[in-house]
This record gives structure tokens, C-alpha cells and sequence, in this order.
């Protein structure tokens, strides 16, 4: 829906209405007409001396703001959540709303192009993590965030940013990296935390898991798995299975098999449902919850 300038300025300007029916009513008008308005809004809170005024304008915005994403994160799951740096950016435009994909493509492909320096189709599947590793870690010095409960260790902006971020995040870029290499990699997402596995090609049985679940899994399995929480550690078989026996946990074959994009957005907005409980935040508690009944599959 599109409207004149001045037409919009009338509507806000109604705002204030002392009649709280009308008030209400413009309110709703207003959201639906997207983020077309928000220029205008944006403009009026700092024109309005009145306090009132100002958390109305603020509330608006927000509910437009937020809808958007919703919507597109809905769009995003609908047309088979292909791209995962589309997902972590959506995520992303909920704290930034003006921030822009093309800015994340950007450094992203900045890395993976030191990194696609660096590689040779001759190495080895280990040689070539150990390439990886070096350029995440050593060169480009991403790390963990020793403040695991902080909501921007789940903003991808923020991750590429200041370099540190949660298992997942870090797993997000290593995987974003990984795809424009053509490296194999997809992401695990085991009970507390998030890994990675580096894929056999399909078609080739390597039945690694055969002991802990009695039977196969998948003609692509895993060849061995990848932590970028620990600076891209690789582990074993063994590993894992001292991990699930430490937490008390049954394997479930689920939890081997690569997931998809979609599992790691919700893992993504997991974390920050848990960080903003941590910060007392309810109502970005509920927000998060109701981003996450958008992507769940079922």
C-alpha cells in the first residue's frame, strides 16, 4: 500500500488523539502499511517533546519492524530455507533492523576467499580443515565469547564483527565458508551443543557409528567431526560417545545425521532465548519464541 507523504504525517499526527478508539485505530492503520512508514515515524519521535508520544511511536515501529521479519522468515522456511546465511541475517534484522545482507556476503566472502588461496584439491580431507582452522582462527581470530549468555553471540553481524560468538554461531560461519569452497561440511546438532561433521561422498558406506546405533545410518555419512567452539577441533567417534555417556544420553541416530538449515536457525534462536531470559528481557523472550513456532517443521 502506498501513500503520499502528507497523508501519512496526518495519520500520525492523529496519534494523539484524545479519543483512545481513534487512537487505536491509527495505530492499526498505521502497522499495516509496513515499513513504508517508518521515515516518517522515525522523524516524528524526534520532533514529539511528549514522552507518551515517543513509546507509542517506538511500539509502532517495533511491531512493523518485527513483522517483517516474521514474514520473511516465514518466506524463508516456505521456499526450503536454501540459504543459511539468509536465515542468521533475518535473525540478525531483529536487533538491526536496517542492516543489509549484502554487507554479511561481503565478509564472508572475504574469509572464504584467504581461504580458497590456501587450498588445493590434492590435500586431504583433514589437511583441508586444518587450513580452515588456521584462517578462521589463527588469521581472521575468531574465538568463543567467554560471556556465553550475550544476546550478540547470536547476531551474525555481530559474530563477523567482534570475532566471538556461541557454538552455534561460529559452526554458522564456518559452514557459510565451508559452501563457497565447496568443502563438505554440514552442521550436527547434538543435545547442548553444536558441531560439525565433515561428509563422505555419497554413495560410499563408512559405518562410524555402527557401534553406538547397530545399524547404518545414511549412504553419506560422517567421516569425522568438527568443533569451531574449540578453535575447529576434529573429533572422533570415540569423542562423541564419551560426550553423549557424560551427559547421560542414550544415542539417538536423529542426532548423527546432518541437519538442515532450518534446525540450525532454531538453535541459533534457542540461544537467544536463553540469553535474553538471563538478561530479564521478557518481552524479546517472546518474541524469539514466536520466531521459533515460525520455522519449527511441524
Amino acid at each position: 500500500m502506498n501513500m503520499k507523504k502528507k497523508d501519512i504525517k496526518a495519520l500520525i499526527h492523529l496519534l494523539d488523539d484524545p479519543d483512545i478508539e481513534i487512537s487505536e485505530v491509527v495505530t492499526g492503520n498505521l502497522r499495516k502499511l509496513g515499513t513504508e512508514v517508518i521515515p516518517e515515524l522515525e522523524t516524528a519521535w524526534e520532533k514529539s517533546p511528549d514522552l507518551d508520544q515517543q513509546e507509542k511511536i517506538e511500539n509502532i515501529i517495533h511491531d512493523i519492524q518485527f513483522g517483517n521479519v516474521k514474514k520473511n522468515l516465514l518466506r524463508w522456511k516456505e521456499s526450503g530455507s536454501s540459504d543459511l546465511l539468509e536465515g542468521a541475517f533475518w535473525v540478525s534484522r531483529y536487533q538491526f533492523p536496517d542492516l543489509e545482507i549484502s554487507e554479511l556476503e561481503q565478509e564472508v566472502h572475504q574469509i572464504s576467499r584467504d581461504l580458497w588461496l590456501e587450498l588445493s584439491n590434492k590435500l586431504t580431507a583433514l589437511e583441508k580443515v586444518r587450513i580452515m582452522n588456521h584462517i578462521i582462527f589463527d588469521v581472521h581470530k575468531f574465538a568463543r565469547n567467554k560471556n556465553v549468555n550475550a544476546p550478540r553471540n547470536s547476531f551474525i553481524n555481530q559474530v563477523l564483527e567482534s570475532k566471538k560468538g556461541n557454538a552455534v554461531s561460529l559452526a554458522i560461519i564456518y559452514l557459510l565458508i565451508a559452501k563457497q569452497i565447496k568443502i563438505p561440511i554440514q552442521g550436527i546438532s547434538l543435545p547442548k551443543i553444536f558441531i560439525l561433521g565433515y561428509m563422505d561422498e555419497p554413495g560410499t558406506i563408512r559405518n562410524v557409528f555402527q557401534s553406538a546405533l547397530k545399524k547404518k545410518t545414511s549412504p553419506k555419512e560422517v567421516l569425522f567431526y568438527i568443533n569451531p567452539y574449540n578453535r575447529g577441533a576434529v573429533l572422533g567417534k570415540k569423542e562423541i560417545d564419551h560426550y553423549l555417556k557424560l551427559q547421560k544420553l542414550d544415542p539417538q541416530q536423529s542426532w548423527f545425521r546432518p541437519c538442515t538449515n532450518q534446525e540450525t536457525i532454531m538453535r541459533l534462536l534457542m540461544n537467544l532465548i536463553i540469553a535474553y531470559e538471563k538478561a530479564g528481557f521478557s518481552d524479546k523472550v517472546k518474541d524469539m519464541q514466536e520466531l521459533l513456532k515460525i520455522i519449527m517443521p511441524y
